[in-house]
């Protein structure tokens, strides 16, 4: 993982926004980790009843998912950009495009 946090004008404007309400003190990773997940259920819950879900609603939970992912990964210090490209890099070498493609078996069964 990276050690380098974000300096993405999104996550400026989160700590922004966060410190102008004095949020901070309930950002423990635990519980930004539960946002995350609660806010994750929500999102699939636009999708319980209508596999195509309401756009609208979808994007606003998805939104919420976001935000406390990026809260989360510079809690932690990380880059969540980088991040995300150092895991792509580790499922690449488990999930090689030759086996892959196509595919959905777990990387043990290719």
């Amino acid at each position: 993982m990276s050690p380098e946090p974000s300096t993405s004008p999104l996550v400026e404007t989160l700590r922004d926004f966060v410190a102008d309400r004095d949020w901070a003190q309930f950002h423990s990773l635990e519980n930004l980790a539960k946002s995350i997940s609660i806010e994750a259920a929500e999102l699939l819950e636009c999708f319980q009843w209508n596999t195509d879900g309401d756009i609208d609603r979808v994007t606003a939970e998805l939104a919420d998912v976001l935000t406390y992912c990026h809260l989360l990964a510079d809690r932690l210090g990380v880059n969540p950009d980088q991040i995300v490209l150092d895991k792509l890099a580790v499922t690449g070498a488990k999930y090689p495009v030759d086996k892959a493609r196509g595919r959905s078996e777990k990387y043990d069964q290719l």
